[in-house]
């Protein structure tokens, strides 16, 4: 079966698995919050960290910034305009940041890629996009030997932004506010394991201040192995 434009990837039993167990461990945690959307599976976490680890990891992505760059073959630089960061997933502080995030979703650690940073200047943004591979394209090889396809995406605010900078989902009906410490998750594959085109999402302009955010996305199968 041929993969097109309007078919991002075919449908997985062991996705759709993770998807439901994921959920579940999210809806029975007290903690978590689920949006209201008929169609994006999604849940926030206010104060998942706290103010002096948020601040540490701002410093982290200030020091260790670079232009943020694209995956896809039909992209153009214009799509992301931010900054990021990639974090030493072993080194202290973050090792233990990484497993806290890991540990909530119920993913075991070795499927989460590493973490990055991201920071938006007044006017920077990321253009509606979908954080899942697209099967027919061409890193789709690459992306099957490191791990197979995302599964989860884990994003947590590090402080307020005194204007814009939302996480919007326009076919989930959800806008999402930076707030200083706040998770906010969501399941990146359909019911029956494929790739959800309803999770479009963009990383809205923003208009004043400065937003840093991290981001965790997880594969299917542990990160930097062959998917079966």
């Amino acid at each position: 079966m041929a993969i097109t434009t309007n078919m991002p990837g075919r449908p997985s039993a062991v996705r759709a698995a993770i998807g439901h167990a994921v959920a579940a461990r999210l809806e029975a945690d007290a903690r978590m919050q689920r949006l209201p959307s008929d169609s994006v599976q999604a849940w926030r976490c206010p104060g998942f960290l706290d103010a002096a680890n948020c601040d540490w990891l701002i410093a982290l992505i200030e020091a260790n910034r670079r232009p943020s760059t694209l995956l896809s073959d039909a992209g153009s630089g214009a799509n992301r305009t931010s900054d990021s960061c990639d974090m030493d997933r072993n080194a202290d502080g973050i090792r233990e940041i990484d497993r806290y995030i890991a540990e909530t979703l119920g993913i075991a650690p070795e499927h989460g890629e590493t973490m990055q940073g991201q920071r938006y200047a007044p006017g920077q943004h990321f253009r509606a996009h979908h954080d899942y591979f697209h099967e027919g394209e061409s890193y789709w090889p690459r992306m099957q030997a490191s791990g197979g396809q995302r599964t989860w995406t884990a994003m947590i605010y590090l402080n307020e932004v005194e204007e814009g900078g939302a996480t919007w989902f326009p076919q989930g009906g959800l806008r999402v506010s930076p707030r200083r410490g706040l998770l906010l998750a969501w399941n990146n594959m359909a019911a029956d394991g494929s790739p959800d085109m309803q999770t479009l999402h963009e990383g809205m302009p923003v208009v004043e201040g400065t937003k840093y955010i991290i981001t965790k996305w997880f594969r299917e199968n542990p990160w930097g192995t062959r998917a079966a």
